[in-house]
């Protein structure tokens, strides 16, 4: 049972990290042809708008509320109402979007005012956004085709496809400006027709696995299927409850803005290195996990519901638990080693370390969150997740007002992670009142074991950085070398420690890193 689920979880992680370095590199080939200048920053405050909103309602919103409803067809009523559903849903939805998209493009004078005002000072600068949002707005449409295509894929037991969707996009861009950028007269307009030829590539990626598992989405079916009003009902506060992160990225830039100069800088990279651990780890679980919940609570298997639960639960903490205190120990060199170089000196590495140490901090609990709020999503309640995060909102803004001054925006770091381990706690409590059989006392044995050999770990950690990491100015090669060595000395003393105390995880991480399987542990799960 947790065989595939690791299996699954394995092939969104891969695939997420191999989006990340080439989404990495994308921005360099970015930077090196258009640097920071009017082109790059029209481009981005235009790209920014489709984005935002695949965000909140195309891979946001509309995955977690169609793949409980598509599960719960396809194991009550079998694969042959699901994919009518599954049609009638497409039908619907393309509409809806290209609707969408039409609206941006007839609204972009309007929403770029908005979204940019101060780019009314430069007529030219403004005048080339909102070319470019008009440009791009359509890959609204394939991105939400996309995210629906995804839905389907995975409850039917494929990730591979949707997870490597985004690789597709990093590629478009980074051809599109080495080989169609110098063809124009306008390169930046080369960007755009990256992006949109991006998002139909994502698309049409997908359509040769949706064949494969029998669904045909250009067959006949019903523009109105009953699903589809459920869909509507999850979707509205999902959406709200996508809006509210977006709300306290704005509010913790909003505050930071308040601080010195460099604050908001410093709390960016530093949350992009704490996001790494989780794209590449939490969000694959949460990924893969979505479809076997609700298989389960769609079945009323609360038995196979819990299990999973926990299951995932303990990986996630197994995997995030230690990433935070690497993290923590080794900030500085990490942050020197990725950023310092030009502009980026010794006292924004110094300064930067300290957002991310206040961030690391609250790794856990954000990884955790994923999991919670996914298995309320399966369950078919969106309402919960919302109310708790409007809470922790609160809380955010709360912490982060009266940390701010003696911490500065270390203080800001601190106030998301406490808020987000707030979040996690009154998830926790609601999920006990909702499913009673969860084996609260393993999950936690395993924590501690975790903790354990993270302990070990950190030691580890900590001699080995006394012992390589040069202090002062140390060249690229030196400083690489030094912390990938500390880097694996910590992960095998991880690993050693975790076998000693029998954790089953350990073997789990195994299976999902390199796709072997451990008999003991399919005997165990199967």
């Amino acid at each position: 049972m947790n065989s595939k689920l690791t299996k699954a979880a394995g092939v969104v992680s891969g695939a997420t990290l191999l989006s990340r370095i080439l989404g990495l590199l994308r921005d360099i080939v970015i930077a090196g042809y258009f640097g920071a200048g009017m082109a790059s920053d029209a481009f981005f405050v235009a790209f920014r708008i489709p984005n935002l909103l695949r965000r909140l309602f195309a891979e946001g919103s509309l995955t977690i509320a169609f793949v409980p409803v598509f599960t719960e067809y396809l194991t009550k009523d079998g694969e042959s109402a699901a994919f009518a559903f599954a049609r009638s849903a497409v039908r619907l939805i393309s509409i809806l979007l290209a609707a969408a998209a039409v609206v941006g493009i007839f609204l972009a004078p309007l929403i770029v005012r908005i979204m940019a005002p101060g780019f009314m000072a430069s007529p030219e600068k403004l005048a080339l956004t909102i070319t470019l949002t008009r440009f791009m707005f359509p890959y609204i449409f394939f991105i939400g085709l996309v995210a629906l295509c995804m839905g389907i894929l995975n409850a039917l037991g494929h990730f591979a496809a949707p997870a490597l969707a985004p690789v597709l996009l990093n590629l478009a861009m980074i051809v599109a400006v080495l080989f169609i950028s110098p063809h124009l007269q306008y390169p930046v307009y080369g960007l755009a027709i990256g992006v949109l030829l991006g998002g139909l590539l994502q698309l049409l990626l997908q359509i040769p696995f949706l064949l494969r598992k029998g669904v045909v989405l250009w067959e006949t079916a019903a523009m109105f299927h009953p699903g589809l009003k459920r869909i509507g009902r999850l979707m509205l506060p999902a959406v709200f409850g996508a809006a509210v992160y977006q709300i306290n990225i704005l509010v913790g830039t909003l505050l930071a803005s308040l601080l010195p100069d460099g604050s908001v800088s410093y709390l960016y990279y530093a949350d992009r290195l704490v996001q790494f651990p989780l794209g590449i780890f939490a969000i694959a679980v949460a990924t893969a996990v979505l479809p076997s919940f609700s298989r389960y609570a769609a079945a009323q298997d609360n038995k196979a519901l819990s299990e999973t639960f926990g299951y995932a639960m303990r990986l996630v903490f197994f995997i995030t638990i230690p990433s935070m205190v690497g993290l923590i120990l080794l900030r500085e060199p990490i942050i020197g080693l990725l950023f310092k170089r030009g502009a980026f000196d010794t006292q924004t590495t110094v300064l930067t370390a300290s957002a991310l140490f206040y961030y690391g901090i609250g790794l856990w609990a954000f990884a955790a969150v994923r999991i919670v709020v996914t298995l309320f999503y399966a369950l078919q309640d969106t309402r919960t997740p919302v109310k708790m995060a409007a809470i922790s909102i609160l809380i955010n803004m709360i912490l982060g007002v009266t940390l701010m001054w003696p911490l500065q925006h270390g203080g800001l770091a601190l106030a998301t992670s406490l808020a987000s381990m707030v979040n996690l706690y009154l998830l926790i409590r609601a999920l006990r009142k909702k499913v009673g059989l969860i084996d609260w006392h393993e999950i936690l044995l395993s924590v501690w074991k975790t903790l354990f050999c993270s302990s070990v770990m950190g030691l580890a950690v900590f001699f080995m950085a006394t012992i390589l990491i040069p202090q002062g100015h140390a060249g690229f090669g030196k400083l690489f070398g030094a912390v990938l060595g500390t880097i694996l000395v910590g992960i095998a003393s991880y690993a050693v420690c975790a076998f000693l105390v029998k954790s089953p995880e350990v073997y789990d991480l195994a299976k999902m890193i390199g796709g072997h399987t451990s008999p003991s542990i399919k005997d165990r799960n199967e």
